[in-house]
This record gives C-alpha cells, sequence and structure tokens, in this order.
C-alpha cells in the first residue's frame, strides 16, 4: 500500500505545513481561479517533493445560483446562467475545464477532483452532460476523481468511472468507491465538519486504505490538520519496524 496523507486546504502556514506533510489539495481553485503567477509561486516555494492536487473550478460543476458563487464573488449574466455548471456541453464550460487544468499544469498537480453538488442528480441529461464532458476535454496527463453527492446509484456511478476513466472519489465513512486507481478518500467529518475522528475512527480508516494499492487520504474536517497528524501517528505506530510511514511528509508505503 502507498498511502499519501494530507488536508484539503492549509490549516497552518506553508512553511510549517511544508514540514509535515507532502501533499494538500487546495480549496481556493473551487471558487475562484488563482492567477497563474500566484499558483507558480506556490510551487516554487514548496518542496521539491511536494505534490498538489485540486478541486475543478465550479463553473464546470456547479450552477450559478449556487451560494458557492457569491461567496467567490462571481457575477454572472443572468442570461448566461444555463450556460454553467452541471458539465453542461457550452463553451464556458469548456473554457473553464481549460483554466482549471492550466492552473493544474503550472502546480504540477496530480489530481483534480470534479465534486458536484446534490442537485446534480442522475437524470439522463446530467449523464450525457457527464460523457460528453470527460470524452471531449484535453486531460494532460492528470487523473481525474470525480465525488458526486446524492442518490446515484453504485452500478451506474461504476460503470461511468469505467467508461470515462475516473476515480470515484468518496468519504469511506460515507459510503465505499466502486472504481479506481489510487483510491481518493476526502474525510468531511462523520455527520459535519466540526467532528473530530476518534481513534477508532482512524482505526477503521486504516483498514479501508489497506485495501487498495494507493491511496490519496485527504481531512477536510474542522481538526484536519491534527486528525491528519494522529493518523499519520497511529499508522506509524503500528508498524515502526517495516519504516512503513514517514511522519514529516505523511507519506505511507507498505
Amino acid at each position: 500500500m502507498a498511502l499519501k496523507i494530507g488536508c484539503c486546504g492549509f490549516p497552518k502556514g506553508r512553511e510549517e505545513y511544508y514540514r509535515h506533510f507532502r501533499l494538500v489539495e487546495i480549496q481556493q481553485t473551487f471558487y475562484k481561479l488563482p492567477r497563474l503567477e500566484t499558483v507558480r509561486g506556490w510551487r516554487e516555494q514548496a518542496p521539491s517533493d511536494f505534490e498538489f492536487t485540486l478541486k475543478a473550478w465550479q463553473a464546470i460543476t456547479h450552477a450559478p445560483a449556487s451560494p458557492t458563487y457569491r461567496k467567490a464573488g462571481l457575477q454572472i449574466d443572468p442570461a448566461a446562467h444555463d450556460r454553467y455548471g452541471s458539465f453542461c456541453p457550452t463553451d464556458e464550460v469548456y473554457a473553464a475545464w481549460q483554466q482549471t487544468r492550466e492552473v493544474a499544469t503550472a502546480l504540477v498537480a496530480t489530481v483534480v477532483i470534479f465534486q458536484c453538488p446534490a442537485s446534480f442528480s442522475p437524470t439522463d441529461e446530467h449523464v450525457a452532460n457527464l460523457r460528453a464532458f470527460f470524452r471531449n476535454i484535453e486531460r494532460g496527463g492528470l487523473i481525474l476523481a470525480w465525488e458526486p453527492r446524492g442518490n446515484w446509484p453504485d452500478d451506474l456511478i461504476g460503470g461511468l468511472c469505467r467508461e470515462l476513466d475516473l476515480v470515484h472519489c468518496v468519504d469511506p465513512f460515507g459510503r465505499p468507491p466502486v472504481h479506481g486507481d489510487p483510491a481518493y478518500f476526502r474525510l468531511h467529518g462523520r455527520g459535519g465538519y466540526r467532528y473530530r475522528y476518534t481513534e477508532d475512527d482512524l482505526a477503521q480508516l486504516r483498514v479501508w486504505c489497506e485495501a487498495h494499492a494507493r491511496v490519496y487520504c485527504l481531512f477536510n474536517n474542522v481538526a484536519m490538520w491534527d486528525d491528519a497528524l494522529r493518523f499519520v501517528e497511529q499508522i506509524k505506530a503500528l508498524r515502526p519496524s517495516r519504516d512503513a510511514c514517514d511522519p514529516v511528509t505523511g507519506h505511507v508505503r507498505q
């Protein structure tokens, strides 16, 4: 098992974060894409072996009525609202992917996560949009992970992920992944963001991780910093003789 542990965003200053982990998932890119000059600075300031993943810009996945547009200060012409989000086969959505991919390239990122709202339900239109989008975009060597919300059945998720070469991104405390290598876990907190994972929770998480050859494990709860460090230490304590986990990088190899 190759396990990479980190946080969704920087819960501490970047210099301190770099001393403890070698993986982060960038959240800012979901709300509003940063300038490429800014992104290149992040890459240059990080250790050479540091790994970035990132969330795709919401213009691809979320409709302009989403409160996340207001949070980001994005203003879309009301006449063009139906041309954004839900993987619509429009010039605007494809341009949003092109800009997202440029940021990923500047970061030398490995994975892009498409987090969908619950309103992106398994309708015929949404499935058709999903197929068209992932069949037509230029991936640039990136691993693409899809995090569906709502009532998507496992057989449909698995079939689409196999067909479109996607990783099924999940919170494993909510549902198991049905397809993809590496596995990509996003830990949102059991019952909500304010949840702090117990030692038993982390032990269960370890078991789920060990079912996969490669795993990205990103904490996204209020205690993400402490919980991620505790998870690293728990694994290290269980395998002290096998050099399974570097407590500084948070990378685990078995």
